[in-house]
């Protein structure tokens, strides 16, 4: 099952990212029967169903009523950690003979997608369109682009895991083709939170191998403090005017995203300790358009102080669960894709988007293979 969800990766990375959602259920649902709970991921699960048994209290005062079952956030939250979760604890169930095949998987399949993405790049998404005319359906040039950009936050998530799954030249020349495959595009599609969350990655990486027990504890501490610390953060820069003074050399989508930071703290601070409720922000149009696009102000301003300590409990547990005694690639890569998922969610996706979460839990299983596969030089 693992083996056709990362065979699956570079086509959903291609023509739609969305589909990560049911393939990960999917999988997370056939392999059931071997979830196992480690003793040290207690803390970790006891966080996630905090959060989820008080978002789905929360219903009760959000402002947002769904329209339909579809909309129902809580419901889907209850199924996605039963089954997201099931499908990363598969990659622990793997037998150890089966590792090295998957890891091998694993690093082909990312290096198709940065291929992709750069033929992409070259041809103004020109595949992406045909494929869509052979369907009979019809897209607007830039939103051809915008579903295959999509790709770009697949392809900086698996990058690190791909590249700690091989050894020897092998890595060098594949490190080389992730790199241009996530650059080149971002610079074709005019996608900058890629180049920020490479940015945060590659520093974690260098951490972790620099020192390999004390960074990710203080990752941890840093990750724990971005969730706890947000609305302070926010407001303090706010009240020394560092938006009014960057403004100039910012693009429109930053400055919306700052707008709507602005307007997510004023409402937290009216309501810092249970929240506006599960998908309140979604309420508060048109001063926030469907969330705050940064995720430790959304938890805050939807969950309150109880959702923010579970976040950053959850946070604190996956990097301090990366301690290592001696340096390892494996766990360097680990490292580096939560920290570029916490660079993604803190500029751009809403926490509860079932195929962010998905590509979330599809980017921890990755981690974990390679963290129990020896690299392999072929």
């Amino acid at each position: 099952m693992i083996a056709g969800l990362l065979v699956l990766t570079p086509l959903l990375g291609w023509v739609g990212a969305l589909g990560f959602a049911p393939a990960v259920a999917l999988a997370g649902l056939l392999t059931l029967p071997s979830v196992r709970v480690r003793s040290e991921d207690r803390a970790l699960l006891l966080a996630l169903f905090t959060a989820l048994v008080w978002a789905c209290a929360s219903i009760f005062w959000s402002p947002w009523r769904a329209a339909d079952l579809e909309g129902q956030t809580g419901l889907k939250l209850v199924f996605m950690l039963a089954l997201y979760g099931s499908a990363v604890s598969a990659a622990r169930a793997v037998p150890e003979v089966r590792l090295p095949g998957l890891v091998k998987l694993l690093a082909g399949m990312t290096a198709l997608l940065a291929v992709l993405l750069l033929a992409e790049a070259a041809t103004g998404a020109a595949a992406y369109k045909v494929l869509l005319t052979t369907l009979g359906e019809t897209v607007r040039p830039d939103f051809a682009i915008k579903n295959v950009a999509q790709g770009l936050y697949v392809l900086t998530l698996l990058a690190p895991p791909a590249l700690a799954a091989v050894s020897g030249r092998v890595r060098w020349g594949l490190a080389l083709l992730l790199g241009v495959g996530i650059v080149v595009p971002a610079l074709a599609f005019g996608y900058d939170a890629p180049f920020l969350a490479l940015a945060c990655a590659v520093l974690a990486a260098g951490m972790v191998l620099a020192f390999p027990v004390r960074a990710p504890r203080i990752l941890a501490g840093l990750g724990a403090a971005a969730f706890l610390l947000a609305p302070a953060i926010a407001k303090g820069a706010f009240i020394l005017g560092l938006d009014a003074r960057l403004a100039p050399y910012l693009s429109e989508s930053w400055l919306q995203r700052l707008g709507y930071w602005r307007k997510a703290v004023d409402w937290i601070l009216a309501r810092p300790l249970p929240g506006w409720g599960l998908d309140a922000s979604r309420a508060f149009g048109p001063g926030i358009q469907l969330h705050p696009h940064d995720a430790a102000l959304q938890v805050w301003m939807e969950l309150g102080l109880i959702g923010a300590v579970a976040a950053a409990i959850v946070w604190a547990s996956i990097f301090s669960g990366l301690s290592r005694p001696r340096r390892t690639p494996a766990a360097a890569a680990a490292t580096a894709t939560a920290a570029a998922y916490l660079a993604f969610g803190a500029v751009s996706f809403g926490v509860w988007q079932e195929w962010w979460l998905a590509l979330g839990s599809l980017s921890a299983l990755a981690c974990i293979l390679v963290l129990r596969a020896r690299p392999i030089d072929v």
